[in-house]
């Protein structure tokens, strides 16, 4: 291993400090749930996965004679299945000469490094696992009414009760906070105008980000082709639907006609049919939510320029537990597709996990492992030379996993 010339002058301990610096580096990190501290302490850990219970879903008749309904368990994943790794070389004369009182400085860019690739990786929830969505991908997102219209709609589908979480995009805050200042109200918006921060409102508290994931959508997306559709199949868990054939393909044989992760909705004013509406995900009522859903894989458009999606979530309209539009899908009803967007993201209930288990002592190098007894979460650090080479290497790393609650969610698609 080749050592360049190199300027350094330190060394430290530094574990702890730098694991603050990696926990605080970013919105996603800091806010997310860490209950699994102990992950790998878990009985139920089977290598490197764990699953936590969600709610049942139930429906109710309205008779006094019972319908017995089957009792589903539902289950969510948390899979750790992310590394990262930053390292540094330096000879011995550099070490004893120069590295002594400087190694702390190495070590926290290190880690910041990496802080803010878990957290880029973390932020990637917001298109992987969210299936509902404010915004078009093309209207900036850039006032507090606008803000306070996608909280409406996110607790107008069903949220766990409590102070929400929102996730903005940096470069939006400040247009967003000058129409908050541009209100009538010359007192309640002294914090906003003293901090140029986005203060807590409509019960959620704002954070920014400036490493939100950016979705690529398809063509479909791109070309804002109107899609009708053609057939469905009913696979689903109960009959639901879980595939849904469309016309109106932007083109034909098009291999990235839809993407994995694509945002669609059901147009409203389409000739013939009533707009499409969500149920509440609790109580299964008529909600003023459209039906959106996430695209679970790729899919090519045919030679006859039509296109099969598979659906997340499934989609019922029949009186199940399951049950989630107000009314059956039919042939000759219209979506539309996102085009590509940067994604925000609301939560309630602390539904994004994040588990960072500490790593095994690298023998017989030097390992130093800082846990964060309140979070769980760690990060590695150990050091060795080669035999002969006059060549010191120190490496920080670190693993984790993060996963979010679909139904607790809903993405802001903000402009690229």
């Amino acid at each position: 291993m080749a050592v360049p010339n190199q300027i350094l002058q330190t060394v430290q301990t530094y574990q702890l400090s730098g694991l603050a610096a990696m926990q605080n580096f970013g919105p996603f990190i800091s806010t997310s749930n860490k209950k699994f501290k102990n992950f790998q302490d878990r009985t139920a850990n089977l290598g490197s996965t764990v699953t936590f219970d969600l709610p049942p879903r139930m429906t109710t008749v309205d008779s006094l004679v019972a319908q017995f309904q089957p009792a589903n368990q539902r289950v969510q994943p948390l899979v750790i299945n992310n590394e990262i790794s930053a390292s540094y070389a330096f000879t011995d004369q550099q070490f004893i000469l120069n590295v002594k009182d400087y190694m702390s400085r190495f070590g926290m860019s290190a880690v910041r490094e990496i802080g803010s690739k878990i957290e880029a990786n973390v932020a990637l929830n917001a298109v992987t696992n969210t299936y509902r969505f404010y915004g078009n991908g093309t209207t900036p997102i850039n006032s507090p009414t606008q803000l306070a219209e996608a909280m409406a709609f996110f607790r107008n589908y069903g949220a766990i009760a409590g102070e929400a979480k929102g996730y903005l995009s940096d470069v939006a805050i400040p247009p967003i906070v000058a129409g908050g200042l541009a209100q009538f109200a010359p007192d309640r918006n002294n914090k906003m105008a003293n901090s140029w921060e986005l203060s807590p409102f409509a019960d959620c508290k704002w954070y920014k980000s400036n490493l939100l994931p950016v979705h690529v959508s398809g063509s479909e997306g791109t070309y804002a082709s109107t899609l009708t559709v053609v057939s469905f199949t009913t696979n689903g868990p109960g009959s639901s639907i879980d595939t849904i054939t469309f016309s109106g393909c932007h083109g034909a044989s098009d291999a990235s006609s839809i993407k994995q992760y694509d945002k669609l909705q059901f147009n409203d004013g389409v000739a013939g049919f009533n707009n499409m509406r969500y149920l509440t995900f609790v109580g299964h009522q008529n909600s003023s939510n459209p039906v959106q859903f996430q695209a679970t894989a790729d899919a090519a458009s045919t030679a006859g320029s039509q296109v099969t999606v598979s659906c997340y979530p499934y989609l019922q309209s029949l009186p199940t537990a399951e049950q989630n539009l107000n009314q059956a899908i039919q042939v000759g009803m219209q979506v539309s597709v996102l085009p590509s967007h940067r994604a925000g993201l609301i939560t309630s209930g602390d539904p994004l996990f994040l588990a960072m288990p500490q790593l095994p002592n690298e023998t017989p190098y030097p390992t130093g492992n800082a846990v964060d007894p309140l979070t769980g979460m760690s990060i590695r650090q150990y050091y060795g030379s080669q035999f002969g080479q006059n060549v010191r290497g120190m490496v920080h790393d670190a693993i984790w996993g993060s996963t979010l609650v679909p139904e607790d969610s809903m993405m802001l698609a903000f402009p690229v």
